[in-house]
């Protein structure tokens, strides 16, 4: 067996035996960072930090290769990212190995031993003394610190051992006391009683009762509720429009059942034919969803009471309230969403399509994460420009007078003038530069970095200096003062002018605008997955027969005059200078034609009231798709919070986060009521690395003790035992 030097042969050892250096990349060796290179082969493997050989180990030295790997991060050769790209490793393994490392030495990096597990902390006497404490009501985390256990492993012996009913309390709840016991696929009961009791009037909703069974369809959806609950849908909703009249499936019903259909990848209305009603029923603790017609006919009635922008403020006003770290920045841009319906309704440009078409433009509001705020129509003709009025005094409103917020919106929102106005109400303002613009020298830029929330480093090449842009106020010339920092592409040598009125390092600045793609983002995945251009509804109402719009008579007029002078001018370079009489005549014939035409284009208004054109001319009426778009925004939301979550638990959490919880959401799990409390036990994943994420999650929302809606049963997660 060769030793671990063996490496170096085909590093460039030959080149040493003739006298000539080492290259400063080995041939055959892998990038890990600038300076940085990893050559290895069936002999061992060796580290070259620009063109020197740094370590080296044999074949199997797991401890050697680590250490190497941590030395790399230690002396700043490479970040933890690019040493775990280029060992094969996640970041979270490399910070692992370093921790390890840093506390034991080379002892920490030795692997852990593969074998039997130890035995179980949870004896019989254990379990039994578990459930004594909780029978006497300790919680949970008092009975973990006084048997020395996990939360999760208490939670696990609450729910696999059979509980004493403490002194009191009525009847053990019906279902079995075991996860054994539990019916594969069990059927919620009918509940035509209750159904005939509401047809009559004497029952409001009808209560949740959750259906206990093993294996039940899509009750992964359940993981949502504790960040739903964060995003307090269900409490504005009933704070908006109260309590519905006497029927089966109360307003609660309805939002959840709206919820769970998107989650599980039926966004729009109709998308609950697509779906076992008794599957959808269960999530909801009813016997069935309700049919399309009745959630269509309910969420109408909502709609006739035009409270959708009050639900909007409300959800707005929680999140601000609950993320105030995440709202120092608010996006905001337009989305146009094509109308497909058989109305006139007026026209904007489809960016994504290229074309003009019938449309509404949607303003929406996004904080720091890319997560939405708020989301409101806006009035025909949109611009962005003419909406940050508006989203200024939204926002005052929502972070109150002391702070000051920084709106970030790209170049369709364009216009000093409105720069000036919203620095005077105390905002700063990002975007982008509006060509013509002067590009700046090589020597200006000098290279920032900046950590992100999640821990990674972003470099940047940029210049930063004081610009003024004119404008006119009327007529009176202006000028506004801000920062412009430029960002230079080394590659391509483009430069990215940014605006701003911040004060911060520049750096943070260019992080902050180029962070807009969260937005865009958000606008991608809620069409793909939230029905986001769904039209929801097909009801218009009347359009202001009162607004300008444009004269579609102006341009031919026009036009005509223009055609007709030069058709003349064209005639008079042929004519000679002293004409005779007959012809004459008719070349003053001519002029006076055309300028007849030219009078005429001029009288033609450039502008006229829409009535006068169409006086049937209608809007599509926004407010059912209001209700849905706050639903799906506030689901979006949830859905964002649960992926964060992610983070330390699964090494490719920025990749895959948002496709391992889809899987989590619509994948099988046993529902088991257990004293006062719901346990959900979720059916391992399609990878044991995800099933780890997974258990992770659980013990995290396990420990919000989030109540399961319209109960008082405190939901439990885990990961099922096959």
């Amino acid at each position: 067996m060769m030793s671990s030097a063996a490496v170096l042969v085909g590093a460039g050892l030959a080149s040493v035996r003739r006298g000539q250096p080492l290259p400063l990349r080995p041939a055959g060796s892998v990038r890990v960072s600038d300076g940085a290179d990893l050559i290895e082969n069936d002999e061992g493997g060796a580290v070259f930090v620009w063109g020197m050989a740094v370590s080296c180990w044999d074949a199997g030295d797991i401890v050697g290769r680590r250490l190497a790997a941590v030395q790399l991060v230690a002396t700043g050769s490479a970040t933890q990212v690019e040493v775990g790209a280029g060992f094969g490793a996640g970041e979270a393994t490399v910070q692992r190995w370093a921790a390890a490392w840093r506390r034991d030495g080379m002892a920490g990096l030795v692997p852990a031993q593969k074998g039997p597990r130890r035995p179980s902390k949870l004896t019989a006497e254990m379990v039994a003394g578990i459930r004594a404490l909780r029978a006497g009501g300790a919680s949970m985390d008092t009975i973990a610190e006084a048997t020395c256990v996990s939360r999760n492993s208490v939670s696990r012996a609450l729910a696999e051992a059979p509980m004493e009913p403490a002194p009191g309390a009525g009847p053990p709840s019906p279902g079995g006391d075991s996860a054994e016991a539990l019916t594969p696929l069990a059927r919620p009961a009918p509940r035509d009683e209750e159904r005939q009791a509401a047809r009559r009037g004497e029952l409001a909703e009808a209560p949740p009762v959750i259906c206990e069974g093993a294996s039940l369809p899509m009750a992964g959806a359940l993981l949502v509720l504790p960040a739903l609950a964060a995003t307090g849908l269900l409490a504005c909703v009933e704070e908006v429009y109260g309590k519905a009249r006497a029927a089966f499936y109360g307003v609660r019903s309805l939002v959840l059942a709206v919820v769970f259909a998107a989650l599980v990848g039926e966004a729009r209305a109709e998308g609950l034919t697509r779906l076992d009603p008794v599957d959808v029923g269960r999530l909801l603790g009813l016997d069935r969803a309700p049919e399309v017609k009745t959630l269509r006919r309910r969420l109408e009635r909502l709609a006739a009471a035009g409270r959708a922008d009050q639900l909007m403020v409300a959800l707005a006003r929680r999140h601000v309230e609950a993320h105030p770290e995440a709202t120092g920045v608010f996006y905001v841009d337009g989305h146009v969403r094509a109308y497909h319906g058989g109305a006139e309704i007026p026209k904007a440009h489809v960016t994504r399509m290229r074309l003009s078409m019938p449309a509404t433009v949607d303003t929406w509001v996004a904080d720091a994460f890319g997560d939405g705020v708020l989301c409101w129509t806006a009035p025909p003709p949109a611009s962005l420009v003419g909406e940050l009025a508006r989203v200024a005094a939204t926002v005052r409103d929502l972070v109150g007078p002391d702070r000051r917020p920084t709106i970030a919106f790209d170049r369709g929102g364009w216009s000093p003038k409105a720069f000036a106005e919203l620095a005077a109400l105390g905002f700063d303002i990002l975007t982008y530069r509006k060509q013509p613009f002067t590009a700046e020298p090589r020597s200006a830029f000098v290279e920032h970095a900046h950590t992100d929330e999640a821990g990674r480093v972003h470099r940047y090449l940029l210049a930063d200096r004081r610009v003024r842009l004119a404008y006119k106020d009327g007529s009176r010339p202006r000028f506004f003062a801000c920062r412009q920092i430029t960002r230079l592409d080394p590659e391509t040598g483009h430069q990215t002018h940014i605006v701003t009125t911040r004060t911060d390092a520049a750096a943070v600045v260019a992080h902050a605008m180029f962070s807009r793609w969260r937005q865009e983002n958000f606008f991608r995945y809620l069409r793909a997955h939230y029905g986001l251009d769904a039209l929801d509804s097909y009801a218009t109402v009347a359009d202001d027969l009162d607004r300008s719009v444009p004269n579609p008579a102006k341009k031919p007029a026009s036009a005509r005059a223009a055609d007709a002078r030069r058709r003349l001018a064209d005639i008079e370079d042929d004519l000679p200078e002293r004409l005779p009489a007959e012809l004459a005549a008719a070349h003053a014939d001519a002029v006076s034609y055309v300028e007849g035409l030219t009078a005429d284009a001029r009288a033609v208004p450039a502008r006229v009231p829409l009535g006068e054109l169409h006086p049937d001319a209608v809007l599509q009426h926004g407010e059912r798709k209001r209700i849905h778009d706050a639903i799906r925004m506030a689901t979006y939301n949830a859905e964002s919070a649960l992926a964060r979550l992610f983070a330390p638990h699964y090494p490719r959490a920025d990749d895959e986060a948002r496709s391992l919880l889809r899987e989590a959401l619509r994948s099988p799990a046993d529902l088991q009521v257990v004293g006062g409390e719901l346990h959900v036990r979720v059916s391992p994943l399609s990878a044991p690395r995800r099933t780890r994420a997974i258990a992770a999650l659980c013990a995290e929302l396990s420990s919000t003790d989030t109540v399961y809606p319209g109960t008082d049963l405190i939901l439990r997660y885990s990961i099922k035992e096959l």
